[in-house]
């Protein structure tokens, strides 16, 4: 199956035959069942319990592990998919208050909030003094725990109540004290205040009455983004920016940039001080981790270059136990003080699921492709039927997954964006299936010395690399299709050569689906038929759709597009379009896909968390429950809906929920 963001393909039954019953099922007939990993953006550890961990993501959930780190468990939804949680605070002397800072990436400068919760994550309640702000950094201040300061794109602000109020204690509309990056309040005085902004750090020493640029020995125009007070001299500061790691021992006055660490590395997202040891500082940059013992005198590297470190968390009771939180990977725990890190994502799956594949050939065998996650990403297969999840990327080099399907002898093809990968059993890693091969005809005259001779004619080859975005794949046979960001391409024997198809003049496809010597290509906003197995091709008049998503071709010939504006069908090749109604969605259609072994038409929306199934090829749809997530498509295995989300991998919904859905939803014809 494919599957793509946005709004897809939408087909249109006349309403005596199209009729939609509602029938809800709960979230708890739905589970999370990976692929694990994904970006983690921030930790921060219970004062009072070091078992107990939060882990913000970037795409508002809150999660919480009981174990150290070990497993983890969804607690919360704050703001919507588009929120970054990058700052989770909590009350050093009350655990049940937790306060988290967020910020919108599609209005940088312009969404946000921080929320809190008095009852462990039980609840929670926006703070209204902060709704609507860009909230980049959030601290408690050790010496009164009531006081938090939190820096935002217009400006610093502080409560003194819990965050019940707050002001600004920056100037406004100040030229320089403005997108705040970093915020650390002295560990003895709340009134003395650092900030770091894209442009140099500053400092208070008075709650705001009065700013100072503590600028010396910083490179001009350093984005600051993590700023930390020694605990034990709070006249010891460090400073990371993306012009390196700076160090102060008062206050600020002056700065001596630390050395050890390559320039390529520079760009350090946080630090954090060891809590036993005061010389020992970890430094999380876009090239690994790095750590000093000797207060910034030399530096090792503890993890490998590819690795982007989001936030880094000490263990108080174990130093030598450290977490991480990483773009791609998610989260990384060592045991032993760095020398060795595991994956430590159990629970926890934030991946973008492009495509799905249920194995025909191999039981409960399941391919994931997914987009974004570069080396940590490409394709995950799972032999338990979606219980437990490995990587099998060996061979993609790091290429983005857009289509997955099985070939009619059984391998694996992979749509990627730089062409078609395939494997098997058999194979060790995934090989390219890009020799596209031309046949021309060159003439040519006989060596003869009659000029009256007939020219011979012989046959040429030429041969290139298919490098083209590849969206989706078809593998009806007798031949194989591509779409292509470069058009489309064919297949005869089985991907080992391909065909440019130069009597389709589309220049970039995003879906094909053939039946037979039917063949359905369509681009976002353009459809062509083929009815004799792409030798000639006719555009067909669509009603104004400028996001086609995806499309099917069900068993009795009707056409089906998935699209922005809604979901289309046609019964008759494209003549006509009909738009679907009767408690459908009406727009954002991501997904519609005929699931060929269960016989099931399945619709995903991004304009609900609901899923639709169809068993008569679309005259009845029933409901299947709220996911509790926005999806991009499905598949059935087992008896089970396997769903992919835009950010949280895949989920299922229970054994019974199909059968279930049936049951209970009355659908007529």
């Amino acid at each position: 199956m494919r599957f793509r963001f946005g709004g897809w393909f939408s087909s249109l039954l006349l309403a005596a035959v199209f009729v939609v019953v509602p029938c809800t099922f709960g979230l708890a007939q739905w589970t999370r069942i990976g692929p694990e990993g994904g970006d983690a953006r921030s930790l921060t550890l219970d004062p009072q319990n070091a078992d107990r961990i939060y882990m913000g993501t970037s795409s508002g959930e809150l999660y919480r592990s009981q174990d150290a780190g070990r497993s983890w468990a969804l607690l919360a939804r704050l703001g919507g998919d588009d929120f970054v949680l990058d700052h989770i605070a909590l009350d050093p002397k009350d655990a049940n208050a937790i306060y988290v800072a967020t910020w919108n990436v599609l209005e940088q400068h312009a969404a946000g909030d921080i929320f809190r919760s008095d009852d462990e994550g039980k609840s929670w309640q926006l703070l209204p003094g902060m709704h609507g702000k860009s909230v980049r950094a959030l601290a408690v201040a050790a010496s009164d725990s009531h006081t938090l300061v939190a820096g935002a794109t217009d400006g610093v602000y502080r409560s003194s109540d819990r965050g019940d109020h707050w002001e600004r204690i920056s100037p406004a509309g100040h030229a320089d004290i403005k997108n705040l990056e970093s915020i650390a309040v002295d560990p003895k005085n709340a009134d003395v205040v650092y900030a770091g902004t894209t442009h140099l750090p500053w400092k208070t020493s008075d709650g705001g009455k009065s700013w100072t640029n503590i600028k010396n020995g910083v490179i001009d125009d350093s984005d600051v983004f993590s700023i930390i007070v020694d605990r034990t001299n709070s006249s010891v500061v460090y400073a990371s920016a993306c012009s390196g790691i700076y160090r102060t021992e008062n206050g600020g006055e002056v700065f001596r940039k630390v050395q050890g660490i390559p320039f390529s590395a520079r760009r350090t997202r946080m630090l954090k001080q060891d809590p036993a040891n005061a010389q020992m500082v970890y430094a999380g940059t876009t090239e690994g981790l790095w750590r000093t013992s000797d207060s910034g005198k030399t530096w090792s590297h503890l993890t490998a270059s590819n690795v982007i470190v989001n936030d880094i968390l000490i263990d108080p009771r174990n130093p030598a136990r450290v977490l991480l939180a990483t773009d791609r990977g998610g989260l990384s725990l060592s045991e032993d003080g760095g020398k060795t890190f595991a994956a430590s994502n159990r629970g926890f799956s934030h991946r973008t699921v492009t495509a799905l594949l249920a194995d025909r050939q191999v039981s409960g065998s399941l391919f994931a492709g997914v987009v974004n996650d570069k080396e940590f990403g490409g394709v995950f297969r799972s032999t338990d039927a979606g219980a437990s999840w490995f990587q099998s990327s060996k061979g993609l080099e790091g290429r983005d997954v857009f289509a997955l399907r099985q070939s009619p002898e059984g391998f694996i093809l992979a749509g990627t964006e730089h062409g078609v990968m395939v494997w098997s059993q058999k194979l060790s890693s995934w090989q390219t299936a890009n020799r596209v091969v031309t046949h021309t005809a060159a003439v040519k005259r006989p060596a003869t010395k009659s000029k009256r001779a007939a020219p011979v004619a012989l046959a040429k080859e030429s041969v290139a690399t298919m490098a083209a975005r590849v969206f989706d794949l078809s593998v009806e046979e007798p031949t194989l299709w591509a779409a292509t960001s470069a058009g489309l391409y064919s297949s005869i024997n089985n991907s080992v050569d391909w065909q440019k198809v130069t009597s389709l003049s589309a220049t970039s496809l995003v879906a094909v689906k053939s039946r037979g010597a039917k063949v359905f290509a369509t681009g976002r906003a353009e459809a062509h038929l083929s009815e004799d197995n792409g030798v000639t091709w006719k555009r067909l008049e669509l009603p104004g759709l400028a996001a086609i998503r995806s499309i099917a071709f069900t068993p009795n010939g009707h056409l089906w597009i998935a699209a922005r504006e809604g979901l289309y069908r046609s019964t008759d090749d494209g003549a006509k379009w009909e738009r679907m109604a009767g408690g459908l969605p009406t727009h954002e259609i991501t997904a519609i896909i005929f699931d060929q072994p269960s016989g099931r038409l399945l619709l995903t929306s991004a304009s609900t968390n609901m899923l639709w199934q169809s068993r008569d090829q679309g005259q009845t749809w029933d409901r299947v429950g709220d996911t509790g997530y926005r999806l991009n498509g499905a598949t059935v295995v087992n008896g089970r809906i396997i769903a992919a989300t835009g950010f949280n991998g895949l989920v299922a919904s229970a054994q019974n929920a199909l059968s279930a859905a049936v049951a209970n939803s009355g659908s007529t014809q």
